[in-house]
């Protein structure tokens, strides 16, 4: 192996693949970690966010409260939950997504449910456009991860953040973990990586979905949060692999009324080793990063099943079909900070006595709800902190409390979550029933 696929193994993230025993309902125990919550009561906003023309549902857009660092985030069906401090009478909530324009809604008028949102596309005239705009679009790229010490936070902060992964067997929920965390984030400008320390965590698994096979994500929040590119440059642009890349100028758009470049980037035909493309959302005025969105290149499978799958059965036959990744930024006082990000992996697993393949889906995704500054800079001890192995589905257990994550913003689940919680609550109250629930 040459050493760019060495060092492209060594960033990038991974997967363990291994056999387990077919468990069933009756033997898994229910535990929540239970810790003290805040004291202090909150209002709940349930609805939808969706394109004003179409009615589609907006995926991933944004809904924050204007003047706190209180924010959350649409799921895949364009649904959310917002939880607001009580003590927050009047104040404004700003619902903004790529490409569109934002949109600002008092409190006074959402409802508990069923508030549907509509967004407007945004339209860029060509005039708009500034006519310096630099002509390079490489020069560009390098110029906005150099002033990330000027246009991103530059104090030690502590981030309230909510993290769920999800492995789908074709379109069924077979394991749902979520947590969570305090992200203890470090200056843009510093070297220094992020400590992450987990505060909730609660799972529910149905291995009698997964045959004998059990796919376990290692890494947990690690495999979002490196995801933050201009933290963390060296996952997706590795020192001296910028030269790897050829960028060009794609379009323009307007995000929060700001004027955005849209940079697409995809490695030189001359490159055989699996690299990324995908899309760079830079802001005009500013050179700053906003959004990226990008894949990475699985057309040699075996060279890319090499970069995931650490371990598994030696009759097995494993590798990616699909690996995209996706992070946002968000902007408060003129500085911009990590507010959101998605990795989603997908699998196919042959068994060489098998007629049929299956096919697994992992997603990962992480927001960052609230956040305060970090006056002290002081790092959790390191005993408590999550380590960059944690596979977050050991660790976590139990979907048996209903207010589980209290006032703490959360991704609302999808229909198809919700449904498999569900049967998995029903099953378990069906074991305790017949004589209770005892570990495995």
């Amino acid at each position: 192996m040459n050493e760019r696929c060495q060092r492209i193994q060594k960033k990038t993230l991974t997967i363990v693949l291994s056999v387990l025993y077919v468990l069933a309902f009756g033997t898994t125990s229910v535990f929540a970690f239970q810790q003290e919550e805040k004291t202090e009561n909150f209002k709940q906003y349930r609805g939808e966010v969706v394109d004003g023309s179409s009615k589609k549902a907006l995926v991933f857009a944004t809904l924050s409260v204007e003047g706190t660092n209180i924010s959350t985030i649409t799921n895949t069906e364009g649904s959310f939950l917002l939880k607001i401090p009580e003590s927050i009478t009047d104040g404004t909530v700003v619902v903004s997504f790529l490409g569109y324009k934002s949109k600002n809604i008092p409190l006074s008028q959402l409802k508990s449910n069923k508030n549907k949102i509509s967004l407007i596309i945004s339209v860029t005239e060509l005039s708009e456009v500034n006519i310096n705009a630099p002509k390079d679009a490489a020069a560009l790229v390098r110029e906005t991860l150099a002033r990330k010490g000027d246009n991103y936070f530059d104090d030690p902060t502590l981030m309230t953040a909510f993290y769920r992964e999800t492995i789908k067997k074709r379109r069924k929920n077979v394991s749902l973990s979520e947590a969570v965390v305090n992200i203890y984030k470090t200056p843009y400008s510093s070297l220094r990586k992020d400590a992450v320390e987990l505060y909730k965590a609660r799972k529910s698994t149905d291995y009698s979905r997964l045959d004998t096979v059990a796919l376990k994500l290692q890494g947990g929040p690690f495999n979002t949060l490196y995801v933050d590119i201009i933290k963390y440059p060296e996952y997706i642009f590795a020192e001296g692999a910028i030269t790897d890349y050829k960028f060009t100028f794609s379009r323009s758009t307007r995000i929060n009324d700001k004027l955005i470049y849209v940079i697409k980037f995809d490695q030189l035909e001359t490159i055989s080793d699996p690299l990324y493309k995908g899309e760079l959302f830079i802001d005009v005025e500013n050179r700053t990063l906003t959004s990226a969105i990008y894949t990475l290149n699985i057309t040699d499978r075996e060279k890319a099943a090499r970069l995931f799958v650490r371990k598994k059965p030696a009759k097995v036959d494993v590798w990616p079909t699909e690996v995209a990744y996706r992070v946002d930024y968000r902007e408060k006082g003129g500085k911009w900070y990590y507010g959101y990000s998605n990795v989603l992996l997908e699998f196919k697993v042959d068994w060489e006595d098998k007629l049929f393949n299956s096919v697994y889906s992992m997603t990962a995704e992480m927001a960052v709800t609230d956040w305060e500054k970090n006056i002290t800079g002081e790092l959790p001890k390191n005993r408590e902190r999550l380590k960059k192995s944690i596979i977050l589905s050991d660790e976590a257990i139990g979907f048996s409390d209903p207010d589980f994550w209290g006032q703490y913003n959360i991704i609302e689940p999808e229909k198809s979550i919700e449904s498999a919680i569900k049967k998995i609550q029903r099953q378990l109250r069906r074991s305790k029933a017949k004589g209770g629930a005892s570990a495995p």
